[in-house]
């Protein structure tokens, strides 16, 4: 398309204006190629025939949906009027100060405070992209570490600009988001130091101007070091060209340095007394601008600031008060007198010299004699020469600028060494703050140098721009070819190349006798009509001008070469160098330290071949030291990524957003913000994405276009349609480019489009409407008509005689419709009637079948309904039934478990046992060697019978002689015997006798105690009897165990862990004493809690029915109720039963409880007598345990444990004495038998001593456990049958004597008999006490319970407790705590189970009055959360699972605290199980601060992981289709434009927040706690959307404000769905929701500015300010706030008195609270998983 066609009628041009620069005009008139003049309309209204040259038409006006952009690259018209324009409209209507121009951010004074600098600010900015966020110094900041740490490439900041347009500041602020984000983790606080630098170069360096009042007078280069974690380590700084002239010289409104001016506001402090300052106005040095105070700055305060920053960076008070005494010698210098007196200088007697002396320690005759002296040295003498008045004031102006540029550089290195870092730097970020270009009324060598510096990095901006366009085109595979740019070559070589300005000075320089005038006439000899870039002005022979890449300026010789010589006299130079005061003497010796440490760290490459410089001698001088180091810094930046911040100053008034266009223009062309954007316009300067192309221009599409499914591919057809010139755009492989004025001219098609689909709306609509109102008039009109001519027919009509004809044929008309309507009304009442009488015929007919039908079906009913009542009641009663059986199943199937669990300590009492059993081979291995040693003793006994026998034979002998005398006395000896016979037969008889009567009175003891247990229930009864058929089957098995003994003997190891415990609680036999003492205690409970049971059984029959069916068994109830009582039980189960059966019941149960207490009574008395004897034991057994430990230390432990557990000693101790009286009895009798008998050999007796022995070791032995003792026993009778045939043997070996012999072997048998009978008599005694054993053991069982429960008789129930070994408290933390995983724990089980099992713990402690095992387990339990929360920090599930335990913990604690405030809600049972012995209010107060601790975290958590997804998907995607909102970005491409299939949407977000509800209520977290978090996460969403919105103007408009709308009543849907309504998270989003609102809103009237102000509560007048000036349309019939309705609504809020920040807190956390909420779980239901691994716990 042509550029003339765009010109047409209602278009809009620029033309140049005198006081605007450039004003707008419409045009009236389409302009046709030829026409002279263009007919515009100016914005007055008045008419315009401007003349026009047909190639240089005047520059279009952009249209107004692309004015105020972010970045003037985005605009369709790339040139001076339109930046001019967009940028006035930015700043002086929507008070934005910072635009985007490509790769600049242009930077706005706005001579006020702004809330945009805080730290909420730059967290918004962290981590975004640069097209994602309003322009920002922040926004630079962030590009330039982001390219930082992702291509670990250098960066810099060059920040510049006019003085007083903000570069000091906008450089200060781009430091301090650095320090912000990069903050490291050690305690050296560089971030600090670094930023504490600023205010001490600001007050050396900056001084107050007629521009600004905080100027910096010189140039500065800070290079801020990071490390390979991208945190800062230490920074660089460099200066360049101090204005040292201030020193000595200001103008008119203008200051010195601001040091000065603070030591002088602080004279009278006593620190500063010494250094004898008084008031700025008595120096000359401060007080010639005749401006010593700056409005609202107080010198005063910030002199303490000052000293407070060089303190931070390590400069102590004594650095400080030389500082402060070299610029007060400096102050006092100025003030030195120099008078002419005749041909001689005076400068003595002067009190300020007798100060500047003394403050530096100098001599001050020296000094005042060289002040006015000059010693000029020949080859031949050395002459002192005078100076005239102003030489020496020149001298002495020269040596006070002298001193303060040294104390300048020293205070710098001082500085850059506080800021040194020790470690090695990776990559740094430069911040260059320097002058702009520069041009006054008089310029000399300080405006020359700064603009040769503008001019040099100028230079680089052209060429860093071209090559990001050349880069940009080749990325998108776009053909580019050169574009010509200003190229300031010429310039700068004009400057410094060979014989240039620079070195032309400093060649006049070296002359001795050269002149500012030599040195002018040089250049005109040089340049004048030879360079273009030199002119000669008319009027002057002593300036000269260069024309600049900016401007032209005119530069006035004078003083070109003193300010570069920079010289003092040798003598004064000498005179300092010989100071006493150190710091003086340093500044001026020949050889100084470097300046700089950083100097040979820091190593830069070129990125191209730079100049250098060959003559050393002019590195001397100002100028060639100023070369060098803009070199070195050049050499930097392009070794560096640059991005560029143009400093504006909008006004020369510093008043606040006002817009000076002319001094704007002029700024613009000098910092190089026209010269990119002509570079762009050269090319393709609109650059859209396909995405935003399609978006913004579908509605040009059409239907065929729009079904294409490849986008790309629609834009490209679309762009062949529209523009027929395919050389005004570009196809890109991202992008679109376009040529200046395109997009434009397609926003022009847009908008025929849209204005022509309005005007068919319209013409439709105002059809309808006139339509409409056609129809109604015409509908009125017919109206008026039919009443007008029915009027006029009437008048027409009424005569006498009509009258008369009309009434008489009223007349007959009457009656004749009376007979008419008499005759119908007869014929039809006739009908009626017959009609009545069928229907009433029919319905009462009907009646009638219908009573009988329901005679009949009542009766129907009857049986039906009875039958159902039956079948209802067989059904009730069927399920009653049901549930009787169920509920005894249940409690059988309990009983079977805890028989089970019986079974299987049964079992492990049989594998010690078999452990027993292996002791006893050993034993029994023992008594086999004992017996081959009775062996031995018997083989020497048979020896001494066979002597003994040789000796019988000879006695034989010598008996056969007597024979004849034995053969008379034998009759004698018969008679003897046969009477001896008869004694022991009788002795023997009543032996017998009295083992039949003990065996009896065995019995009858046997009797007593079974009658004693048939007290007992039968249930009691019924399990003896089932451990008794155990018993049996245990002895069956006993045999094959003896079998496995070798097996089992590997596994005696692992059981001496078991048996050290054991060993451990056989030592607590002495706290028997003390459980004695309880039992009596809980007997005395019992009886009175029996008789308190007796009284409410007699008043309260109901509760008493209640009690019993709780703490009884109904089958044990029923079975003691008589048959005749179950007969009482009606069908219908009517309450007589019950009357008698409580009656049965109460008798039943007061005979229980006697008979409960008789047993308890016994069984009291019992273990009295069993902790008596079991006293007696202890020292015994501590003998055995000395005895056997080194034998067997195992078995020793068992036996240790077996005797405590066995109960029935003291019985058998009994029956032990019994048998050794029986024995000894028996003794007697064979002591008698043996007198009696002759020849009874005395082997015979020694054999039954022997025995006897071992009887009594057995005896001993029978102490051990009963299945020891019955073993002994076994082998007592073993000895006695040894015993028995040895006697035998004896007595066979005496056959052969005399009848002696023959009635020893009688007697011998008849022992043998005895001990036959004895063994039975054991045996019986054994069964006895085995039986007895059961019982004992059920009996101890049934103590255990007593102990727990005063009364339990019915099954066995749990206590809610759970016991664990202090030892397994570690193993318990891990198992339950640290290793537990919340995923296998929330799915079918009860919400905080790990909490309640640790509270069942704490029960157990507390119930065991240990003080120092319940402090261990609390400890643990909260040092195991805290290591668990700790280990998984970012884990959202742990930290939910964890919170609500605690949570739950913490409840439990409360709610069996005992405390009547939290157990108001505890059932009877739950308040049975609270804490006794121990108040834990302090570790609940300690578990609330874990908690508290843990939701913080977790509400962290969640916020991390919900954050990145609320921009995207509250703001950027499009939930309302079709109303897309999106806009040309330019050079800054929004990240979202980009077509990312994964891009966030709102339902990420409701995903992401029912994932964190879903989590928090599976983790069983409280409801409370819950909507808590919910509303937390709500702000989070409302603020973070709300910051963004603030910092975002493209997102201000109507359409993102109904998109905003619409996702809020998402998140709203979303509470409601989750029944969150009552969370007040609702009113999180009212900020949200009215900022939405705002955007929707008219805002014109005055109406709406007050409507605004009444609705919009919820947000601050800042932010609504903000969104007024930032609301952007979209379309063009969109209207933009004007100023005035600002005006009117900040007007209205001022009467406010709200917070003055922008931003809300992101970082802001609701208060939380805990709620108590009492666990409904009963702690003796509670069951522990085996996925917990905890079976080392064990119910109560």
């Amino acid at each position: 398309m042509a550029v003339a066609e765009l010109y047409t009628q209602y278009n809009r041009v620029w033309i140049p204006d005198p006081e605007e620069v450039w004003k707008s005009a419409e045009i009236a008139k389409d302009y046709r190629v030829g026409d002279k003049v263009l007919r515009l309309l100016l914005e007055d209204g008045t008419e315009l025939d401007y003349s026009v040259d047909p190639e240089s038409l005047p520059p279009l006006r952009n249209p107004d949906i692309l004015v105020g952009e972010n970045d003037l690259t985005a605009l369709s018209y790339l040139h001076e009027p339109a930046v001019l324009h967009n940028l006035r409209i930015r700043f002086a209507e929507s008070k934005l100060i910072y635009t985007y121009s490509g790769i600049i951010l242009v930077a706005m004074n706005p001579y006020k405070q702004l809330p945009i600098y805080g730290d909420a600010i730059i967290h918004a900015y962290s981590g975004q992209n640069m097209g994602d966020m309003d322009p920002h110094i922040f926004a630079v900041a962030e590009e330039a570490y982001k390219q930082m740490v992702r291509n670990n490439k250098n960066q810099s900041i060059i920040v510049s600009g006019e003085s007083g347009a903000g570069k000091t500041v906008s450089a200060r602020y781009a430091m301090r988001y650095f320090a912000t984000v990069s903050k490291s983790s050690t305690n050296a606080h560089v971030e600090d130091k670094v930023l504490a630098s600023n205010p001490i170069t600001e007050a050396v360096g900056n001084a107050k101007t007629t521009r600004n009042d905080n100027s910096s007078r010189f140039g500065k280069y800070t290079e801020i070091s990071f490390d390979e974690r991208n945190q800062i380590i230490g920074a660089n700084m460099r200066t360049y060209l101090l204005e040292k002239s201030r020193v000595v010289f200001q103008s008119e409104n203008e200051r010195n340095y601001h040091i000065f001016y603070q030591l002088c506001a602080s004279a009278q402090q006593s620190e500063f007394k010494h250094l004898k300052l008084g008031r700025a106005e008595e120096f000359n040095y401060t007080r010639m601008g005749g401006s010593t105070i700056i409005e609202g700055v107080n010198d005063r305060a910030d002199m303490i600031e000052t000293q407070k920053t060089f303190t931070l960076l390590g400069f102590k008070e004594d650095f400080q008060m030389d500082v402060f005494k070299i610029l007060a010698a400096i102050l006092h210098l100025g003030n030195v007198q120099i008078i002419a007196v005749g041909n001689e200088r005076s400068a003595e007697d002067d009190s300020h010299l007798e100060v500047f002396c003394e403050l530096l320690g100098l001599e001050s005759g020296r000094v005042a004699q060289w002040l006015c002296n000059r010693k000029i040295i020949t080859n031949s003498e050395t002459v002192v020469k005078p100076m005239t008045r102003s030489q020496a004031i020149n001298a002495r102006d020269a040596l006070a600028k002298k001193i303060y540029a040294q104390l300048f550089d020293f205070i710098v290195e001082r500085i850059n060494q506080a800021l040194q870092f020790s470690g090695k730097q990776h990559t740094f970020i430069g911040v260059l703050d320097i002058y702009g270009f520069e041009t006054f009324d008089a310029n000399s060598f300080e405006q020359f140098c700064i603009n040769y510096a503008n001019e040099k990095l100028q230079q680089q901006f052209n060429l860093h721009v071209f090559k990001l366009e050349q880069e940009e085109y080749m990325k998108e595979d776009i053909p580019w070819t050169l574009i010509d740019f200003y190229d300031n070559q010429t310039v700068i070589d004009l400057i410094e190349a060979k014989m240039g300005i620079l070195e032309l000075l400093d060649e006049e320089c070296l002359l001795p006798h050269g002149t500012d005038e030599n040195w002018l006439q040089k250049l005109y000899n040089n340049f004048v009509n030879k360079n273009a870039l030199f002119e000669k002005p008319r009027m002057s022979n002593t300036s000269f001008i260069i024309q600049h890449f900016a401007d032209k300026v005119e530069y006035k010789c004078e003083g070109f070469l003193e300010k570069n010589r920079d010289t003092v006299y040798d003598m004064l130079v000498e005179i300092l160098r010989a100071s006493k005061f150190h710091l003086c003497a340093n500044f001026f010796q020949e050889n100084p330290v470097p300046s700089s440490p950083f100097g040979s760290a820091i190593t830069v490459k070129s990125a191209k071949p730079v100049i250098k410089p060959n003559n050393k001698h002019f590195r001397s001088t100002v100028g060639s030291k100023f070369r060098s180091s803009l070199y070195l810094l050049m050499e930097t930046l392009n070794a560096t990524m640059p991005h560029y911040v143009r400093c504006i100053k909008p006004n020369d008034e510093k008043l606040p957003f006002e817009f000076d266009s002319k001094r704007i223009v002029q700024q613009l062309r000098a910092c190089g913000v026209l010269e990119t954007i002509r570079i762009s316009a050269q090319s393709y300067p609109s650059r859209w994405t396909y995405i935003e192309f399609y978006s913004r221009f579908g509605i040009l599409m059409t239907k065929q276009e729009l079904s294409f499914s490849d986008k790309k591919e629609v834009c490209k057809v679309i762009l062949h349609r529209l523009v027929q010139d395919s050389n005004q755009y570009q196809f890109g492989k991202t992008k679109i480019f376009f040529r200046a004025g395109q997009v434009a001219y397609l926003e022009k098609l847009r908008l025929d489009k849209l204005r022509q689909g309005c005007v068919v709306i319209q013409k439709h609509i105002r059809g309808w409407l006139q339509r409409k109102k056609f129809l109604r008039e015409r509908r009125a009109a017919l109206i008026i008509q039919q009443y007008f001519r029915g009027q006029q027919t009437v008048r027409k009509a009424v005569t006498a005689t009509a009258l008369k004809e009309a009434w008489a044929a009223i007349i007959i008309q009457k009656y004749c419709r009376a007979y008419l309507v008499r005759n119908l009304y007869q014929l039809i009442r006739v009908a009626a009637i017959t009609i009545q009488a069928y229907t009433r015929g029919f319905l009462a007919r009907r009646r009638y079948r219908k009573m009988l039908e329901e005679h009949k079906a009542v009766i129907l009913q009857k049986y039906a309904r009875a039958w159902l009542v039956r079948r209802r009641f067989q059904n009730i009663r069927r399920f009653v039934i049901n549930i009787q059986l169920t509920y005894r199943v249940h409690r059988l199937q309990k009983k079977l478990e805890d028989q089970n669990r019986e079974n299987h300590g049964l079992v492990e009492k049989l594998t010690s046992l078999a452990a027993l059993q292996a002791g006893d081979v050993e034993k029994i291995q023992k008594l086999e060697s004992e017996l081959d040693r009775a062996a031995t003793h018997r083989q020497d006994y048979e020896e001494k019978g066979k002597r003994y026998k040789a000796s019988v034979e000879e006695k034989l002998a010598k008996l056969q002689k007597r024979n004849s005398e034995l053969e008379i006395q034998k009759e004698q000896i018969q008679l003897k015997l046969q009477e001896k016979t008869e004694e022991l037969k009788e002795k023997m008889d009543n032996l017998t006798k009295q083992l039949f009567d003990d065996v009896q009175k065995e019995e009858r003891q046997r009797i007593l105690l079974e009658k004693s247990f048939e007290l007992k229930t039968q249930d009691y009864e019924k399990q003896i009897r089932f451990l008794k058929e155990e018993m049996k089957a245990l002895k069956d098995e006993k045999m094959q165990l003896q079998r496995q003994l070798e097996g089992e003997r590997v596994t005696s190891d692992g059981l001496k862990g078991e048996v050290a415990r054991l060993s451990k609680q056989a030592k607590t036999i002495s706290e028997f004493e003390k459980e004695i003492e309880l039992l009596q205690t809980q007997k005395i409970d019992v009886e009175k809690h029996v008789q308190s049971q007796k009284r409410e059984m007699r008043e309260k029959m109901s509760e008493i029915t209640r009690q019993l069916l709780e703490s009884y068994d109904i089958e044990d109830v029923r079975s003691r109720l008589s048959p005749e009582d179950l007969e009482h039980l009606n069908e219908d189960g009517e309450l007589w039963f019950a009357y008698e059966g409580l009656k049965k019941a109460t008798r039943i149960l007061e005979s229980h409880h006697q008979s409960q207490k008789d047993c308890y009574e016994k069984e009291i008395e019992a273990l009295n007598f069993k902790v008596v004897h079991l006293n007696q034991e202890i020292n015994h057994l501590q003998k055995l345990f000395r005895e056997e430990n080194d034998i067997n230390e195992s078995i020793r432990h068992e036996v240790t444990r077996l005797t405590s557990e066995n109960m029935m000693i003291p019985d058998f101790k009994q029956q032990i004495a019994e048998l050794e009286k029986q024995k000894q009895d028996l003794e007697i009798r064979l002591n008698e038998q043996a007198e009696n008998m002759k020849g009874k050999p005395e082997e015979l007796s020694n054999q039954l001593n022997h025995s006897q022995e071992e009887e009594g070791t057995q005896r001993k032995t029978v102490e051990a456990p009963n299945e020891m003792h019955t073993k002994e026993k076994e082998k007592l009778m073993d000895n006695i049958q040894e015993t028995q045939e040895a006697s035998e043997h004896l007595r066979r070996q005496f056959e052969t004597e005399s009848e002696v012999k023959s009635n020893f072997r009688q007697e011998a048998s008849r022992l043998t008999v005895e001990h036959r009978d004895l063994e039975e008599a054991l045996d019986m005694k054994d069964r006895v006490i085995k039986k007895l054993q059961d019982q004992v053991k059920t009996l101890t069982k049934t103590i255990e319970k007593a102990n727990d429960v005063h009364l339990s008789s019915g099954p066995k129930e749990y206590l809610g407790m759970l016991e664990y070994k202090r030892e397994d408290e570690a193993k318990l933390i891990q198992n339950l705590i640290l290793d537990l995983k919340p995923r296998g724990v929330v799915v079918n089980m009860i919400p905080g189970l790990p909490a309640h099992i640790l509270f069942m713990c704490v029960r157990y402690a507390d119930s065991l009055n240990d003080a120092n095992m319940l402090k261990s387990l609390m400890n643990s339990t909260i040092n195991g959360i805290k290591q668990v929360v700790k280990e998984h920090l970012e884990d959202f599930e742990m930290l939910s699972f964890w919170l609500s335990n605690t949570c739950h913990f913490l409840n439990c604690l409360k709610q069996y605290s005992g405390e009547e405030e939290f157990m108001k809600n505890n059932s009877l049972r739950q308040n049975k199980n609270c804490l006794n012995n121990f108040d834990l209010s302090e570790y609940r107060q300690i578990l609330s601060d874990v908690a508290i601790r843990i939701y913080h975290q977790f509400i962290i958590v969640m916020e991390n992981n919900i954050q990145p997804i609320i921009v995207p998907g509250m703001l950027e995607y499009e939930s309302l289709q079709g109303i897309s909102g999106l806009k040309p970005t330019g050079f800054r491409k929004r990240s979202s434009s980009i077509d990312d299939t994964d891009a966030y949407t709102m339902t990420s977000i409701l995903q992401q927040l029912s994932y964190f509800y879903s989590t928090m209520c599976q983790n069983g977290l409280d409801p409370e706690i819950v909507r808590q978090a919910v509303k937390q996460l709500f702000f989070l969403i409302g603020a973070v959307t709300l910051n963004s919105l603030f910092l975002r103007k493209d997102m201000c408009s109507c359409r993102k404000g109904m998109q905003i709308r619409c996702n809020i009543s998402y998140l709203e849907e979303w509470l409601k769905d989750k029944n969150l309504q009552n969370s007040l998270a609702r009113e999180t989003l009212e900020a949200l929701s009215q900022a939405a609102w705002l955007l929707q809103v008219k805002k014109t009237t005055d109406s709406d500015a007050k409507e605004i102000y009444e609705r919009c509560t919820s947000l601050s007048a800042v932010q609504i300010i903000k969104i007024l000036n930032s609301y952007t349309p979209i379309d063009d019939f969109e209207k933009r706030v004007t100023s005035s309705f600002v005006r009117k609504v900040q007007a209205l809020l001022n009467s406010r008195e709200d917070s003055s920040h922008l931003m809300l807190d992101t970082k802001y956390l609701f208060q939380v609270t805990f709620p108590f909420t009492p666990s409904p779980h009963a702690l003796e239901m509670i069951q522990i998983p085996s996925s917990f691994k905890l079976g080392f716990l064990n119910r109560l």
